[in-house]
């Protein structure tokens, strides 16, 4: 492929940055049709008939083009703030976002409202109308999880405190991440990495070089462990007191409906990775012998055990992602092409940019934009691949209606890794030695002990600490010793050192958008498993039934979109066990190979 840039074009929306004018005047117009929708809700008598009940559709027409917009002005700023976590314009931009939403959400309070006190005659025939058939999954939950809520006062003023109350906390947060530099020598000369570019560097070939950064790494967030404690007790005990005053006992509940998932399916597939995780045990401790160590260190676990000292230059990663999506999946082999070509992902290593990566959607735009920390590692090809993946989703669904468009997190995690795992499966059959398809095979697994294990642990952490902070403030020692615990039961006490500081350094924990933002990515990995292995069967030809099932994600549960078009039950542990089988296939290639 030819050379490509590795920073995006965010001009193309809104030139000229945080600074941009055509960006303000696009919030301003947002704000005058969020009050106008608000207008019309107020104005609006509660329909009687089916006849009456189609005034609504130009009330849902512009509910759902505000909707819209509001996802490109985060999804901007989102992106500002990311590239540039000094850059306090974007920081304030965003801000600004977060206050229209919450208006927009107040607003649709109201429309809640007018929509329950529909008679369910009346509102069931407005559902099965031709122009609302379409979305009438998605206003059919609205209506439901309203019944559930406060009354429409209270849940006003609740999400208009949760501006400077809940979301801040969560924003104090990015402030304090974007304070943390780790300082480290590299290339021998002593540099301030930031969180984004030492994170990479704990994958290093060198052991010393892993322990050195893990231990400078442990310190600063030691050093800002109080504050981030601080922002993660108030954002829970915030959840916790607007889930007790709606009645809500489980704090399960909110993400649960979220991810369009039971209970029962929830703890089908928990139950089944308990029960199969002495194969994974085994690899950890075949990998720390194969590493001349008694016992892998938490630094350990991503770190190659093989030559890797050739570098993926970012033009041929583009390159094996295109190539290896085309085998499977052709649509989205050029959709990737041009995504690359049209300067849709931000790559560059430099400083000052946020840790991690992410895809994000501008669909008033109908494109999207992915952001990471390109290194030349094959780690980095795949999280590349990933969230290509979450970008292919999207891109088949912008023809849909907005609130179609609205997928939960579990099912957008099986998009990205089906993709993740069509790049990595056929690297593994290609690889030209037995070296390197070992290494190959070792990376597979790492992601396995990764969704199976290292994602658990946040599962346990945070269901031990919301049962604790029930009872009051939860210390940093606590949170240090809960965190130890969670990943010393999810690990099978195979490490000889875990990260006392996980509960900091992941961002995961401090999201307010979606909370317990854990387990939809285990899910979507076993998930995807299902979908690949029926790829696998069909070749090319199943790629038209993988679209159709990625736009059905954002209009039924997880539990019927299984049925429809695998034909699984996901409440029985036999889908999640067959899936895990699957998983473990690699891990088990792997343990042979070095027998």
């Amino acid at each position: 492929m030819k050379q490509l840039s590795q920073t995006w074009d965010l001009d193309v929306f809104f030139p000229g940055g945080s600074e941009s004018k055509e960006f303000a005047a696009y919030l301003d117009v947002l704000k005058q049709d969020i009050h106008q929708l608000q207008q019309l809700i107020q104005q609006t008598r509660v329909p009687q008939s089916a006849e009456e009940a189609e005034s609504l559709n130009r009330t849902i027409y512009l509910v759902q083009n505000i909707e819209s917009r509001l996802r490109e002005a985060m999804s901007f700023t989102e992106c500002l703030t990311a590239q540039n976590v000094k850059d306090d314009k974007a920081k304030l931009l965003y801000g600004k976002v977060v206050q229209l939403h919450s208006s927009y959400s107040s607003v649709m309070i109201d429309f809640d409202i007018l929509i329950l006190r529909i008679p369910q005659p009346v509102w069931e025939r407005f559902l099965s109308t031709e122009a609302v058939q379409p979305i009438a999954f998605p206003l059919n939950e609205r209506r439901q999880r309203a019944a559930e809520k406060l009354s429409p006062e209270l849940e006003v003023l609740a999400n208009d405190l949760a501006v400077d109350g809940y979301h801040a906390w969560s924003d104090l947060y990015s402030k304090v991440v974007g304070r943390i530099t780790i300082p480290v020598e590299k290339d021998g000369e002593p540099k301030e990495l930031s969180v984004g570019q030492a994170w990479n560097m704990l994958s290093h070939e060198d052991r010393s070089v892993r322990m050195s950064v893990f231990n400078k790494w442990t310190e600063e967030w030691a050093k800002s462990a109080e504050l981030c404690a601080h922002a993660l007790n108030h954002l829970a005990g915030y959840r916790l007191n607007l889930y007790r005053h709606r009645g809500w006992e489980s704090v399960l509940k909110e993400p649960l409906d979220i991810n369009r998932m039971s209970e029962q399916t929830l703890k089908a597939m928990w139950n089944v990775i308990e029960q199969n995780k002495d194969t994974l045990v085994e690899y950890l401790n075949r990998k720390a012998k194969l590493l001349g160590l008694e016992k892998l260190s938490w630094y350990d676990v991503q770190a190659p055990i093989g030559d890797v000292t050739r570098k993926i230059s970012y033009e041929e990663g583009a390159a094996i992602i295109v190539e290896q999506f085309s085998r499977l999946a052709p649509r989205m082999a050029d959709f990737s092409r041009r995504a690359f070509e049209e300067r849709w992902i931000e790559a560059e290593d430099r400083p000052n940019k946020r840790p991690g990566g992410f895809c994000t959607s501008f669909t008033d735009s109908k494109q999207t934009r992915i952001f990471m920390t390109y290194a030349g590692t094959s780690d980095n090809v795949s999280t590349l691949a990933h969230e290509l993946g979450h970008a292919f989703h999207q891109h088949v669904m912008d023809d849909l209606p907005q609130m179609v468009q609205n997928y939960a997190m579990n099912v957008a995690e099986t998009a990205s890794t089906f993709a993740e795992m069509v790049v990595a499966d056929a690297a593994v059959k290609n690889a030209k030695t037995d070296q390197e398809r070992l290494v190959l095979l070792e990376e597979k697994a790492q992601s396995c002990a990764t969704f199976l294990m290292n994602i658990y642990a946040r599962f346990l952490f945070e269901t031990a600490f919301y049962e604790r902070r029930r009872e009051g403030l939860v210390s940093v020692e606590e949170l240090t010793q809960l965190m130890v615990e969670a990943q010393k039961r999810a690990f099978g006490d195979a490490l000889g050192e875990y990260d006392p500081y996980f509960w900091a350094s992941k961002l995961h924990f401090y999201i307010t958008d979606v909370p317990f933002y854990n387990f939809p990515y285990t899910f979507g990995y076993l998930f995807s498993y299902g979908v690949y292995a029926r790829a696998l069967q069909e070749g090319p030809s199943f790629e038209e039934k993988y679209v159709a099932l990625l736009r059905d994600t954002g209009r039924m549960t997880v539990e019927d979109l299984a049925q429809k078009h695998l034909d699984v039950d996901l409440t029985r542990p036999d889908f999640w066990q067959s899936a895990v089988n699957l998983a473990l296939e690699d891990v088990k290639e792997f343990l042979r190979l070095t027998r």
